[in-house]
């Protein structure tokens, strides 16, 4: 039953390539307001994801022998990807690093793959942690694809092509949660390795990808509503967390 939750989990958020095109048709004032809320609440929940969700139940399983490290260890990893590989996360369809469209479908792919074994491994806790935790990727997947959708059209890509091409990267997430769900159950070592290492992939996406992106909002009002909806996020997991207990 799990395993059906989990697969479910991640078709859904590879439907979420497809939103892309709803970009088309909005206006650029309440698109931006909407990726500015959809980014807030991604930032606290992903936050609220790796402190009160992954690293506490990586520390119930193991203790805290070699834990942090991985957790670290995730969050070099995600640098790493980002920082040389050029495999980044574009909001509100501009990247601060121009690439190819195809290494962006690459590096998206790469991205989708380890949001599914985030997924996959979540779901082998329970089936609350496993919905709280996709809900966090899916609202951190929405600005992402859309951002990812502008970079294909701006490839040079027509948008019938942006859209199916978006979606078979976004289909990796399938696969990885089949392999962290199927892993995670064989081996307990490999589920005491990915929480923490997802952990650290969390801390970094929402500390280096999105609040840098609340940091550059200048209004007062808005800037408190950021930080308002930011601790929404965090509140939901803490929900989530008290759900499974």
């Amino acid at each position: 039953m799990n395993f059906v939750w989990a697969l479910s989990a991640s078709i859904v958020v590879s439907l979420i390539s497809f939103i892309g095109i709803v970009s088309l048709l909005l206006k650029d004032n309440l698109l931006e307001r909407l990726l500015f809320i959809l980014i807030s609440f991604s930032a606290g929940a992903l936050i609220g994801g790796a402190f009160l969700h992954l690293i506490p139940e990586a520390v119930e399983k193991s203790g805290q022998n070699g834990v942090y490290l991985f957790v670290i260890g995730g969050f070099i990893l995600f640098f790493i990807l980002e920082k040389y590989l050029y495999w980044r996360h574009c909001h509100k369809g501009e990247c601060k690093i121009h690439m190819f469209t195809y290494l962006n479908l690459i590096g998206d792919g790469a991205h989708n793959f380890i949001d599914g074994l985030i997924i996959g491994s979540s779901f082998t806790v329970n089936i609350h942690f496993g919905i709280a935790a996709s809900f966090a990727i899916i609202m951190h997947e929405i600005p992402q694809e859309i951002g990812d959708f502008g970079v294909l059209i701006y490839g040079g890509l027509n948008r019938n092509k942006a859209l199916f091409y978006n979606f078979l990267s976004a289909l990796t997430a399938v696969l990885g949660t089949v392999v962290g769900y199927a892993l995670a159950n064989v081996s307990v070592v490999f589920l005491k390795l990915l929480m923490p290492a997802a952990a650290g992939g969390f801390i970094y996406i929402a500390c280096c990808d999105l609040i840098p992106e609340l940091h550059k909002q200048q209004d007062i009002k808005k800037a408190t509503l950021s930080m308002a909806v930011f601790i929404l996020g965090v509140a939901f997991m803490y929900c989530a967390a008290a759900m499974r207990h």
